[in-house]
């Protein structure tokens, strides 16, 4: 007779950093959003990270990136917030703040070559550190 293993294996989140990230939360998307995960190769998400909104697909995805910084927003997307607790790609269930304070020095990528955009976009999410 054959047993299921109904155990999911152990996987370890490091939410050190996220109360350090996220500073201050005063708004969000209710309930949170799946993110699409698609062309992330990276096993955790990490709270800060900015998630971006396909206007034509109505989906919520990672900002993509360049190197140790964020890319180009793609065609037909807009800014949405940032994620508030870190995840694992494989359950993508995000948190998302677009109203609150983000540490910037500890966010996990640099926010510099898109911090007037985001502003601009969600002019209630201040990017600030001590």
């Amino acid at each position: 007779m054959n047993i299921p293993d109904l155990k999911s294996p152990e996987e370890i989140i490091d939410y050190g950093m996220d109360d350090v990230v996220i500073r201050h939360y005063i708004a969000g998307i209710v309930g949170g959003k799946t993110l699409n995960m698609e062309g992330y190769t990276e096993n955790v998400l990490k709270a800060g990270h900015v998630i971006i909104y396909d206007t034509v697909l109505d989906e919520y995805k990672p900002m993509p990136l360049s190197g140790d910084a964020y890319g180009s927003l793609p065609a037909n997307h807009v800014y949405a917030g940032v994620l508030v607790r870190s995840i694992l790609t494989k359950e993508p269930f995000a948190a998302i703040m677009y109203a609150g304070e983000v540490n910037d020095v500890a966010s996990p990528y640099s926010v510099a070559s898109i911090k007037d955009a985001l502003k601009s976009a969600l002019p209630q999410l201040v990017f600030m550190h001590d």
